[in-house]
């Protein structure tokens, strides 16, 4: 836990977690309040739905919006996205009806993409800002804000929209951009322009905690990051020779990055199925729907607990074992949701907020940590993809199961398949040379 706090003392991460607290408030208190207002204009549950749809659609185009990451100066990308964000949710002042829900929907949209940008600019940025060896500790606690604002935002914004309304929760968010803008504009960065990618190199394919000791290229007196060109220096100069799929073929051709995303994916598929279960356990325990409430909590506090001690854990295990014992104690919990009890409900979405986030911690801090900073931008981008994309496909199936199967077959199943995801992880990683010598259509995926 020590070095986890040792955060704190970065200020470069102090502003970023404050940023993060202050955004992610007003984007969790319109998250609820969005849907929840288009239900009320509309009295339609798809419309509803739209809401987060919306939201979420830009996330397929990560590759191509991440790049803008990559081409722009990241601070000001950062400053200038909140202030337009700030200045768009205004608009929401207009809509007085159900004619005007298509508003809500562009604005949404909008949101979405531009989240996009943002979150692959402050993490290309963070990689840059924050030391090596406080990336683990500053994920974890950005998930730990992140899932700690997803407990207390709603609400707030719940009790809000029942006094002002929708266009109340929206000046809300407006206002809470504002002040992420003006935390950005503190951060103490210095920026380069993009160079063109090297193929990966032997240094990134070992398994190793962030506090690792320095390879050649992280020597001090060199400025390069793991992967990138011998002749790189501070001073880059803008190249065209890095196009928008290379952050796709980089994590593609990566030792380590290619495992972690792929059981990023391969997970977050199961948790939507997962998830899709979630009112038919109650059912099986014999409460009403509101009783998912609680079964959230416990998962959000499960999810803080882990953001907290990630740090430590990541440096002592590593990226790989840390991914694979979360999605282990993932798939065990979603398991013993066949046994209807309710003290063992509660503790299973502990444990499976818990191990969830493990996997996504881990891909994010090895993404920014082993990707050349000229391409970061798009590797967060597509790793965000790839990892968020098959959670939506495993709602959409689990929602369909559940209408056909009992839910306790189909736990007790999860329960035996899921842990299939860790097992590459716990083998050796492949040679990066051994994958750079596959042909240029293997290295991409597309």
């Amino acid at each position: 836990m020590t070095k986890t706090w040792a955060v704190f003392h970065d200020r470069n991460a102090r502003l970023f977690l404050t940023a993060v607290t202050v955004s992610g408030f007003g984007t969790s208190a319109l998250w609820l309040a969005s849907g929840v207002w288009v239900k009320d204009l509309t009295g339609s549950d798809g419309l509803a739905a739209l809401c987060m749809l919306a939201m979420w659609a830009p996330t397929l185009a990560g590759p191509l919006l991440g790049a803008l990451a990559d081409r722009v100066p990241r601070k000001p990308l950062l400053i200038g996205g909140s202030l337009l964000l700030a200045a768009l949710l205004p608009v929401l002042f207009a809509v007085d009806g159900p004619d005007r829900v298509w508003l809500v929907l562009t604005v949404l949209f909008v949101y979405g993409a531009a989240g996009v940008v943002h979150d692959a600019a402050e993490s290309a940025l963070v990689a840059g800002a924050v030391a090596p060896s406080l990336l683990g500790g500053f994920n974890g606690l950005r998930m730990a804000v992140t899932e700690g604002m997803k407990l207390v935002a709603p609400l707030a914004g719940a009790g809000l929209y029942a006094v002002q309304g929708g266009p109340g929760v929206a000046l809300l968010d407006a206002i809470t951009f504002v002040l992420a803008a003006l935390v950005y504009a503190r951060l103490r960065v210095r920026e380069s322009r993009p160079d063109p990618l090297a193929p990966p190199t032997s240094a990134g394919t070992r398994d190793e905690p962030p506090g690792r000791a320095a390879t050649a290229a992280e020597a001090p007196g060199r400025r390069t990051s793991p992967g990138l060109s011998p002749t790189s220096t501070d001073r880059r100069t803008p190249s065209r020779r890095t196009p928008v799929g290379a952050g796709p073929r980089h994590i593609w051709a990566h030792p380590i990055l290619r495992p972690l995303v792929l059981a990023g994916g391969t997970t977050m598929l199961f948790a939507g199925l997962n998830g899709a279960l979630i009112y038919a356990v109650i059912d099986g325990l014999g409460h009403s729907p509101a009783y998912a409430g609680a079964l959230y909590a416990a998962q959000g506090a499960g999810s803080v607990a882990v953001g907290l001690v990630s740090g430590p854990a990541l440096r002592r295990l590593g990226e790989r074992r840390f991914a694979a014992y979360g999605i282990a104690l993932t798939a065990v919990a979603a398991g013993l949701r066949a046994i209807p009890s309710d003290p063992l409900a509660l503790a299973c979405s502990a444990a499976i907020g818990a191990g969830l986030p493990c996997v996504l911690i881990a891909a994010l801090t090895a993404v920014q940590r082993e990707t050349p900073d000229a391409l970061r931008g798009r590797a967060v981008a597509t790793a965000h993809t790839l990892v968020y994309t098959p959670n939506v496909l495993g709602l959409a199936a689990g929602a369909t199961l559940v209408e056909l199967v009992d839910q306790r077959p189909l736990s007790a199943l999860l329960g035996v398949a899921w842990p299939a995801t860790a097992v590459p992880l716990f083998q050796r990683p492949a040679s990066a040379s051994r994958i750079a010598s596959r042909s240029p259509s293997d290295a991409n995926p597309a």
